[in-house]
């Protein structure tokens, strides 16, 4: 596998909207039902606090994740109902707005929405994310509504019929095996030969969390990490990139095996699903990649930049076209 002339990374800031969901994956150490004490919904102030630390810090992200339609709990509900939206989603819009406002570009992660939620967002958000994890029907998933595999497919599918970029990926290590990553990937692939909106997948390990039903269980094998770049850098189609999160593995070897993009890296923020993995500092990420050059890119990809993704005209598309210079990578002169 030849190295890449460069690895590309985006500067974002890291938005944990809520922690409710109504997912109980054994594997997650976020969740939190509402009535635990350290079941939070944040509030704009504390939104908006981050998004101006994030502008002044350089980044152009603002990266947006939480827990699945944590509506379904009537508790929820509730809290949402008091500050005046009736959704997660609806009280996403607003904060997506804001983000603008501030000057960063929102990369929403919802979880398993309808074609009409991405159609709202779709004018707000310079890309979308949702992990696929994995085809398989696997222990760690049962009881949790949001992880059958079709409906994570069709949202993917749903985001490709509205041309948005898109992320997506696999987590490693949660009970699949070898052949359901094949299956998983050439999903993906088969995706995007249809669509060409994935702008990347993201190779990640399972890393177990205190407390939850997968605590004891091993994390997968460097080896194994290395195969599975290997295994997506061959079923994913060029222009496809396999992204490895810095803090959670040994990166330089997956780039030797086909990875080129390190994702969304925080100055500010913890990585909040992960939040014992610390990110790198991105002045020293140069010096640990062997003479290979790092990028900095926006939340949407080139391809996408070029083919204009995003509606004209807009506060969003003035943003992504102030960052980006004439390759569509962000713009450092």
């Amino acid at each position: 596998m030849l190295l890449p002339d460069f690895v590309t990374f985006s500067r974002n800031v890291f938005l944990p909207l809520t922690n409710v969901c109504r997912n109980q994956c054994g594997y997650c150490g976020f969740r939190r039902d509402p009535a635990h004490p350290d079941a939070n919904l944040m509030t704009t102030d504390e939104v908006e606090k981050i998004l101006d630390e994030g502008r002044r810090a350089g980044c152009t992200e603002a990266l947006f994740t939480f827990g699945e339609m944590p509506e379904e709990h009537s508790e929820f509900r509730e809290w949402i109902e008091d500050i005046g939206y009736s959704s997660i989603i609806d009280y996403l819009l607003h904060l997506c707005e804001i983000a603008i406002e501030y000057g960063l570009l929102p990369h929403s992660n919802p979880g398993v929405m309808d074609i009409r939620d991405i159609r709202r967002l779709k004018p707000l958000n310079a890309s979308m994310g949702l992990m696929l994890e994995t085809t398989a029907a696997i222990p760690a998933h049962e009881g949790s509504a949001g992880k059958i595999p079709s409906k994570r497919i069709r949202t993917i599918e749903n985001a490709g019929k509205l041309r948005v970029p898109f992320t997506t990926g696999l987590l490693i290590g949660i009970g699949e095996s070898k052949e359901d990553r094949m299956q998983s990937l050439s999903k993906i692939a088969d995706l995007h030969i249809r669509y060409r909106h994935i702008q990347e997948v993201i190779i990640q390990p399972f890393a177990p969390k205190p407390e939850t039903e997968m605590a004891g269980f091993p994390e997968p094998t460097h080896h194994e990490m290395m195969e599975t770049v290997s295994l997506a850098r061959e079923i994913l189609p060029d222009d496809v990139a396999i992204q490895v999160p810095p803090n959670l593995t040994g990166f330089y070897d997956l780039i030797r095996c086909g990875a080129s993009d390190l994702g969304g890296i925080s100055p500010y923020t913890i990585d909040w699903i992960n939040p014992e993995a610390k990110w790198p500092q991105i002045s020293e990420l140069a010096g640990k990649l062997g003479g290979i050059r790092l990028k900095e890119r926006l939340p949407i990809y080139p391809q996408h930049i070029h083919d204009r993704w995003y509606e004209r005209g807009s506060r969003l598309a003035d943003l992504i076209e102030q960052y980006a210079d004439k390759e569509g990578y962000r713009d450092e002169s």
